[in-house]
Formats: structure tokens, sequence, C-alpha cells
């Protein structure tokens, strides 16, 4: 079993943390399916991804939820709430079984304020999510919903050909269409003999023709 040293060293990020903030680390572990934390939880530490798949999600006033990305290590969570001290400003879940190194703010804000490596790590992280939320909203806004919906189904099945259970409204909102369409769409991708829905199930058939399907402009 790999302990907090051991990823800090894949991920390069022995350096960064002196050993006061190394000890004060958790490691976290979340089943496939588990919601991390809600929009609006209160944030009171800040999250390294190094193994498995996440979803960000988010909910709009009118009570919809809208997929901002997936992600993949090697990842920070919580980042821009640390910075701002604020609540968690999305829903975050797990598409697979999750390893996430636990760190406490008030074991960062004692030891690493005013490191100018951490502020810079900190600084391209979220800069980078800025511009991936920018094309995300895009990917939205721009693309068909057949598009939408074989992205979805790649991404929700990094390591496997079936999704579980997926309810088809909650679905249809994370993508940001309505359940008829999706539906519609659906039966689409089945009558081409790429998927097959039974019992509430979804087996992905044909990967090939959903990522030809989504031009490969998947979430990720």
């Amino acid at each position: 079993m790999q302990t907090i040293e051991d990823y800090l060293h894949q991920y390069e990020l022995a350096d960064l943390f002196p050993p006061a903030v190394i000890e004060a680390m958790h490691i976290e572990h979340h089943a496939a399916g588990s919601r991390l934390f809600s929009q609006g939880d209160a944030a009171e530490h800040l999250y390294l991804l190094v193994k498995g798949k996440l979803k960000i999600s988010m909910l709009s006033p009118e009570g919809k939820r809208l997929i901002l990305a997936f992600k993949t290590p090697f990842d920070l969570v919580g980042d821009i709430e640390y910075v701002q001290k604020c609540p968690f400003i999305n829903t975050v879940e797990a598409v697979t079984e999750l390893v996430l190194l636990r760190i406490p703010h008030h074991a960062l804000d004692h030891e690493m304020s005013g490191n100018s490596l951490f502020q810079q790590f900190l600084l391209e992280t979220i800069t980078r999510k800025f511009v991936t939320k920018a094309q995300e909203l895009n990917f939205n806004l721009l693309y068909a919903v057949d598009v939408r919906v074989a992205s979805y189904l790649l991404s929700m099945t990094p390591d496997k050909s079936r999704l579980e259970s997926p309810s088809l409204v909650d679905m249809a909102d994370l993508i940001g269409t309505s359940y008829r369409h999706l539906n519609r769409v659906l039966q689409k991708f089945e009558q081409a003999g790429w998927i097959q829905r039974n019992n509430g199930k979804i087996d992905l058939l044909d990967r090939d023709a959903l990522f030809n399907q989504a031009g490969h402009n998947i979430y990720e």
C-alpha cells in the first residue's frame, strides 16, 4: 500500500511541502459513486487527487446541475476555496474509486504562508482551472446534444463498459438538455449498435463509435 510520501514522490511534490505539513496530511479513500462534498459545504481542507477519477458539477439558480469537468491525477480539489476562504463552490463526486491526500487549512496557513513556491503552485493550478472551465462551458453551449451524450458516457466509464443505474433525469440536467431529447439520442445510439440499455443499465458496445461521435472532444 502506498504511503503519503510515495504519492508525493510520484507527483514530484515531496520538496513542495515541509515536514510539518506532510505530518498533517491524511489519506482518504472514496468508493465509486460517492459524493465527497456538495456545493455550499464548509471547506476546511485542501485535497490532492492522486488516484481515480472524479466529477465536478454546479447547481444553477433553477436547481439544474451542470457538469463542469472530470478530473484525474494529478489535480487539486478545494484550492479556490482555500485561497478565498469560502464554502465549496461546486459538487464533487467519485466516478471511480478515489485516493486523495487531505491537508487541513490551518496547517497550510501556519506553515506555507509566504512560501513563494507554494503560491506559484496554487496560481498555476487555479489559472489552468479557469481556462478549463471556460472551455467546458463552451462545450456545453456549442456542441450538439449527441456529442455531449457520447462524451458523458465515455467519461463516466473510464475503466469499464457499463454505466450502472443511471438517472436519465440527472444525466439530462448534467449535460444541459431535456429528458426527452436525451432519450431520443440514447435510442439513436442503441439503434446504431453503440449501446444497449438493459434493466436500467447502459452497456457501451462500441466505444470507438462513441469517440468518433464525440469528435474526441470529451469532457476531459
